[in-house]
């Protein structure tokens, strides 16, 4: 199994599938490879799986936010899929196709407030530094999700926090 290397981190590879908002399973690269899978001409698919036989069909996708509707022996499911990447980045405290709805910030990591660039009541742009975090040894930069005017700056310099403190609150 190959492993992608992220900023120095090794990341095991696999998906975390959601189904109708409720159910999660993890999947590994390797389960999907084994499935035995027939591409149809009227764009359905025929899958054998242990030896049972499913029709499927995906009507609807957003690749974007890697949302499908999946048709399985005619029965329709909502399905998110989130892969190593999107795990790890959850995991810091990000989250992707979300910035513009993100109205605070939060330590990603526990370390310590090096430097503070922004002050109550200034405007932003997305991408704008807010503020550095030292942590492992590491100056971490922490730019802006979105654009804005930042409403609450709830550290200091030289404080220590913990991960997921909000570090600075954005007005709404």
């Amino acid at each position: 199994m190959h492993k992608r290397r992220f900023v120095g981190l090794a990341i095991e590879p696999m998906y975390k599938v959601k189904v109708n908002g409720t159910h999660t399973f993890e999947v590994q690269p390797q389960e999907v490879e084994a499935l035995d899978v027939v591409q149809q001409s009227d764009g359905r698919m025929h899958i054998v799986e242990k030896d049972a036989s499913i029709t499927a069909s995906i009507p609807r996708k957003n690749v974007d936010s890697k949302k499908y509707t999946v048709v399985l022996n005619g029965n329709s499911y909502t399905v998110s899929i989130a892969d190593s990447l999107d795990l790890l980045i959850e995991d810091l405290g990000f989250e992707l196709g979300a910035s513009k709805h993100v109205n605070e910030v939060k330590a990603p990591m526990p370390g310590l407030i090096l430097e503070i660039s922004v002050v109550v009541g200034q405007e932003v742009a997305e991408d704008e530094i807010l503020l550095v975090l030292e942590a492992m040894k590491m100056e971490n930069v922490i730019a802006s999700p979105r654009a804005g005017i930042i409403k609450s700056v709830q550290v200091a310099a030289g404080d220590a926090v913990d991960k997921g403190t909000v570090l600075i609150e954005f007005e709404a």
